[in-house]
């Protein structure tokens, strides 16, 4: 999805230093700068030091199971596709304490977690990710279960969206409707215009706050040609994506729960729950219990679990989905068609990570148009 906008009319040009000049202004204001950086040859989120900078010339190549990150021989910063770790870390941690039990004489204390979240700001955050803190906003704000942990973290979270410009090899976003450009959900927008013209970004303010830390960065206004290069950049970018969803998964998958695909990708699949770990949106959990070796103490933690394992689905008598014909079927259906009726939309947003970071390189796309064919 690109919608062509006048950007020039409310947007301003920043040299490429203006992202880590933007960086400082959000330390400034006492946010923890949540960026990528490189570690261990991929890229990472993690927050930012007082003097550090966003990282310059890498790119990547992804595929069914395979990552790599490489250098460009240029100094564009954000000619990386999604990196493995997505926001969703950063708001809904994988292991969060509920509360701890404490035994005394004569009582049994129960104390819940305190905990006081730093005011974050999630920098570089792409369409995509945007649209998946969307879906995980449904999620964990459900009436009278809202979960105060999520939202005490999201809250008053400062977004900067970065649009791609350029499609990593297992992106799928244009044909989900969710990127690569974004007009919403964003406090400040960038866009890096490169090789057309001098290097460049495009900033946009989202929000009332995003135009106030936008204003302290030096810069000048954007012209109509930035919005032509932007729009053009961003066609291209949606254009260069082989992978496409089928239009009507969701009633494919409904209406082919015993599809013999199923059972052609579970002898591929290793049901280890890479998928959902990757994924933006999954966000299955369990619980678990431990206690001190005196037995005076308890504590009661959420982590993040997957529909993959097979106690997931666990009762008495047995796991309801004891196959890994079951447990992808699952997964999937869920992901493209019933998440529709539990939150009136798609749960995917075409990322490409479940396939990228899947080590027998299952692909969501592949399967779903396998059986598109097959039910024509």
């Amino acid at each position: 999805m690109v919608c062509a906008v006048n950007t020039h009319q409310d947007a301003r040009l920043l040299d490429p230093a203006g992202a880590d000049e933007l960086v400082r202004a959000l330390q400034r204001r006492g946010f923890s700068v949540i960026a990528p950086a490189i570690e261990d040859d991929i890229v990472v989120l993690r927050e930012y030091g007082p003097a550090e900078t966003l990282p310059r010339g890498y790119s990547d190549t992804q595929d069914g199971g395979t990552y790599r990150l490489t250098r460009t021989g240029d100094d564009r910063l954000f000619a990386y596709a999604a990196a493995p770790q997505g926001f969703k870390r950063v708001l809904w941690p994988p292991r969060q304490t509920l509360y701890e039990s404490r035994r005394t004489a004569d009582r049994l204390e129960i104390v819940p977690a305190a905990e006081t979240p730093a005011k974050l700001a999630l920098f570089a955050a792409r369409a995509c990710e945007i649209d998946a803190i969307a879906i995980l906003d449904g999620v964990f704000d459900n009436g009278d279960f809202a979960d105060p942990g999520y939202w005490a973290r999201r809250r008053d979270a400062f977004v900067v969206l970065v649009e791609c410009g350029r499609s990593g090899d297992t992106c799928f976003c244009a044909s989900m409707g969710t990127g690569p450009a974004r007009e919403a959900g964003f406090d400040i927008a960038l866009t890096e215009i490169f090789g057309n013209g001098p290097h460049r970004l495009v900033a946009r303010a989202g929000s009332e706050r995003g135009a106030e830390v936008l204003a302290e960065i030096a810069g000048r206004p954007a012209g109509a040609g930035d919005a032509d290069d932007r729009n053009r950049m961003l066609a291209e970018v949606a254009e260069a994506q082989a992978r496409r969803m089928p239009a009507d998964v969701a009633a494919l998958l409904a209406a082919n729960p015993e599809h013999a695909r199923w059972d052609a990708v579970a002898e591929r699949c290793l049901t280890c729950g890479n998928c959902t770990m990757v994924c933006p949106t999954c966000f299955c959990s369990t619980t678990e219990d431990s206690s001190s070796l005196d037995m005076s103490t308890a504590t009661r933690a959420r982590r993040w679990d997957s529909c993959f394992t097979i106690d997931y689905s666990y009762i008495h008598g047995g796991a309801v989905r004891a196959s890994a014909r079951s447990r992808y079927r699952q997964w999937i259906s869920h992901k493209l068609s019933t998440w529709h009726e539990q939150f009136g939309r798609a749960g995917c947003v075409g990322c490409g990570r479940c396939i990228t970071w899947c080590p027998v390189g299952i692909d969501i796309v592949e399967e779903a148009n396998a059986i598109a064919a097959s039910s024509a």
